[in-house]
């Protein structure tokens, strides 16, 4: 087993590339990968940068380079699903684009053609994920739901709404669709794990800096508890 771990951000990946043992670093086309030991787990954590191009370039990248065999996206979300607030979790059942739009030839909206509508994630990995969690923080309010992704930083409650009405989406996010695509495409198991940093409403500016490294942090720590479990099984 290698994990491919996926963060877009420097504030997503920081705390794993500390924790990592015997660490190899590695830049493939502007990309940081960085090889190793996650407790206990051979590990690959990499800054992907923002968006779902990164994001798949980047899981070609762990797939060809690295040959990893299990994808983990770890980051930080807007809620949309009015249960979460922030600093919560959420564990995808599945991942969908919404700003993918071939409705005029009859394909679902964030439907890729040729393609099922969403990307499902790994149910063994999920359940770790959650038990992961648990050890981490058991008072954290943690959630299993879809994520939406698209290149669009979402702060809008008109915009949030038809995330909720459309594609049912439990939080939203730029990066996780596409690597679920990715790891789909290239036959290898994978959950998003996303701690929530602000409500993708008016307000997700003011509150997104504010919550952002704290969020970031957590999800990185749950991902180092998956790790573990992972290694002890």
């Amino acid at each position: 087993m290698k994990l491919g771990i996926i963060g877009a951000m420097e504030q997503e990946v920081k705390t794993l590339w500390a924790a990592m043992e015997q660490p190899v670093v590695t830049t493939v086309a502007g990309m940081t990968f960085q090889e190793g030991i996650l407790r206990g787990t051979p590990a690959v954590v990499v800054q992907s940068g923002v968006g779902k191009v990164n994001a798949a370039l980047c899981v070609q990248c762990l797939c060809d380079r690295f040959a990893v065999t299990h994808l983990l996206n770890t980051g930080i979300a807007g809620a949309l699903n009015p249960a979460l607030r922030i600093g919560d979790l959420l564990i995808s059942t599945d991942a969908v684009q919404h700003d993918m739009d071939v409705t005029v030839f009859g394909y679902a909206p964030g439907q890729v053609p040729g393609q099922a509508l969403s990307f499902p994630a790994d149910e063994a990995l999920a359940q770790l994920a959650q038990k992961a969690s648990e050890t981490v923080d058991p008072s954290r309010r943690v959630l299993r739901g879809r994520v939406v992704s698209g290149d669009q930083f979402i702060c809008s409650k008109a915009v949030k709404d038809r995330l909720i009405q459309v594609f049912q989406g439990d939080c939203a996010e730029m990066e996780g669709a596409a690597i679920a695509q990715g790891a789909v495409r290239n036959g290898l198991p994978f959950v998003i794990i996303r701690a929530i940093s602000d409500q993708a409403d008016g307000a997700a500016e003011v509150d997104y800096p504010t919550f952002e490294a704290a969020a970031a942090a957590h999800c990185a720590r749950v991902v180092e508890a998956l790790a573990a479990q992972l290694a002890a099984q």
